[in-house]
């Protein structure tokens, strides 16, 4: 079976496969549903053997199919990560960062780092893709970015060996109430929220765990009254009265003045959740990748001497 294989032919059955259907997958391939039928022909032809069984509706693929599927994946990753590289090695001349984050920690921490960062070092471009956590490890070990802003809780499954975590900043857990009630001093217990109406994330949300924990530690389960998507949505449900909530101070740095965010007891231990700078362990920074390291820990500094 020699000539058998070629990238663009197994990049368009993986995208066949992620499709459900030759159509979808040709259009992911960028070309004409005729065009993806004569190559997938031609390679069931070279390998003597089905990759896809056609059904009804859309498509399957057969164990032949599952097993270049596979590498066709593994192959497309590591292309990606080749692409990374050679973008950071472009980065070097050009001075140019690409870096992971997530939505809070954007419209806080990060935004506030950028601002130091452009007024000091204007020549650094600086390149931010904004994801969910796994996304954002699946972007460091493709190499698509150099750095990325990552969180954890205690509880959080650990990062893989191939990652250097740097500790930027403890990111407390408070407790949002409208700007008028009754909750608005500092040193709230866990307990005395029994009788509370609680508004979170949507239950499969982090932030939503450490509510049912640390309730749980307090010994009674919340009346959960609202799920929201959005920490926005939160503070628009807490200054209606709906309820109160549990929330990272970095989710609210900038709220609403009809709420208020007061602390915790520091005896309840409510949970909190760690922020890094996570690198690929084997990279080695660049200079603007330190720039902006360092525009990032000057920005934590300010963000836990405002909270003192």
């Amino acid at each position: 079976m020699q000539n058998t294989f070629d990238v663009v032919t197994l990049f368009l059955l993986l995208d066949i496969a992620d499709a459900g259907s030759l159509t979808g997958g040709a259009e992911q391939a960028n070309m004409t549903p005729s065009a993806a039928s004569q190559r997938i022909t031609k390679l069931e032809q070279n390998i003597r053997q089905p990759v896809l069984t056609r059904l009804p509706r859309g498509v399957r693929l057969t164990e032949a199919g599952e097993i270049l599927a596979a590498r066709a994946r593994l192959f497309r990753r590591e292309m990606r990560a080749a692409r990374g590289d050679l973008e950071a090695l472009r980065g070097l001349e050009s001075g140019t960062v690409r870096l992971g984050s997530f939505p809070t920690v954007s419209a806080s921490l990060l935004s506030d780092a950028l601002k130091d960062c452009h007024a000091r070092w204007p020549g650094i471009d600086v390149r931010v893709h904004s994801a969910v956590r796994p996304r954002l490890l699946d972007m460091l070990r493709s190499s698509e970015v150099e750095l990325a802003l990552l969180w954890s809780y205690a509880w959080t499954e650990e990062t893989e060996k191939s990652l250097s975590l740097v500790p930027l900043m403890e990111d407390q857990t408070q407790l949002l109430v409208p700007a008028d009630g009754e909750l608005a001093q500092d040193d709230v217990a866990v307990a005395s929220l029994r009788g509370a109406r609680w508004i979170i994330r949507n239950a499969d949300h982090p932030a939503a765990e450490v509510l049912y924990r640390s309730c749980e530690g307090a010994g009674f389960t919340p009346d959960v009254v609202y799920e929201a998507h959005d920490y926005q949505e939160i503070e628009a449900m807490v200054a209606a009265g709906m309820g109160i909530a549990m929330v990272p101070r970095l989710a609210v740095a900038h709220h609403r003045p009809d709420v208020r965010a007061v602390r915790f007891r520091a005896e309840d231990r409510v949970p909190t959740r760690s922020i890094y700078i996570a690198s690929l362990a084997r990279r080695e920074y660049t200079p603007s990748m330190y720039a902006i390291s360092r525009a990032l820990h000057e920005a934590a500094q300010r963000i836990a001497g405002a909270a003192d």
